[in-house]
């Protein structure tokens, strides 16, 4: 059995065709939501985060012969456990990442590098400032911005619970907050801009799979700024966009099933 990182809806497919094609696996996720989609797929789920030290003793419990990191391009922290619990357990790790989305050259494009860039570019650029970069970082636009004069803040992230109490602590308003499931098409993304009258689009690169290209597309044909995060750049070492080639690359995991997880694996890299 393998251990897949999931989370995504293209992890969700790409589990089901791993399972396919011969390997069973134990998919772990971080919310509850996630884990009813993958259920629905008849995968065996497991809930919660786990640090790199607990993912090592769930693969040694459970004699998992390999891990398939499939989580989101911004869950630097969950790969960065993912490859240590490899190490530890002494199991092969590949990684799944979505492709890149190819962007051209803007003058109302700003690429940043982290959260807090794209804050400061965004106090710069004053205005209506929309963030679709989710709940987890929100505390750091919320600290840099909520009272930047020239500003007004908007919050649109997934309609959970906890969402909304984290919007309430921070202090971000009901009537700064877009509660929605994307992605959206570029009809959506035009009315909400216009509704709101956004002035600048804050955004992940997460590929065209998370819709990115949609948001910055209508953003910029109505004449709005864009701050882009990149991609966390990690040393994943093998890493692979296409399905096709991690189902290829994992068929020599099997048959480790009982491998002795108390050494380390060398693997091999490939880009």
């Amino acid at each position: 059995m393998i251990l897949f990182l999931a989370g995504t809806g293209d992890a969700r497919a790409l589990a089901v065709r791993i399972r396919e094609a011969g390997h069973p696996l134990l998919a772990t996720v971080v919310t509850e939501n996630a884990a009813k989609s993958l259920r629905g797929a008849d995968l065996q789920v497991r809930v919660g985060r786990l640090t790199a030290e607990e993912m090592a003793a769930l693969i040694r419990e459970k004699r998992l012969y390999g891990v398939v990191d499939a989580s989101h391009p911004f869950a630097e922290e969950a790969s960065r456990n993912a490859m240590e619990a490899a190490r530890t357990a002494g199991v092969p790790y590949v990684r799944y990442e979505r492709p890149s989305w190819v962007y051209d050259d803007h003058s109302r494009l700003t690429v940043v590098d982290s959260y807090e860039a794209a804050a400061e570019e965004a106090a710069r650029l004053k205005g209506v400032v929309m963030l679709t970069t989710g709940s987890k970082t929100l505390d750091v636009f919320a600290k840099r911005l909520l009272h930047e004069p020239g500003v007004q803040l908007v919050a649109r992230m997934l309609p959970r619970k906890e969402n909304m109490e984290k919007c309430a602590a921070l202090g971000i308003e009901q009537k700064q907050i877009v509660a929605m499931q994307g992605p959206f098409g570029p009809e959506l993304n035009w009315a909400l801009y216009r509704h709101f009258g956004v002035d600048v689009v804050v955004t992940k690169e997460s590929g065209k799979v998370g819709a990115v290209d949609e948001k910055v597309t209508t953003a910029l044909e109505m004449g709005l700024h864009v701050i882009l995060i990149s991609r966390p750049r990690l040393d994943y070492g093998t890493v692979y966009a296409e399905p096709d080639k991690i189902i290829r690359h994992i068929q020599q995991w099997k048959g480790e099933e009982n491998r002795d997880t108390t050494g380390v694996s060398t693997g091999h890299h490939t880009s």
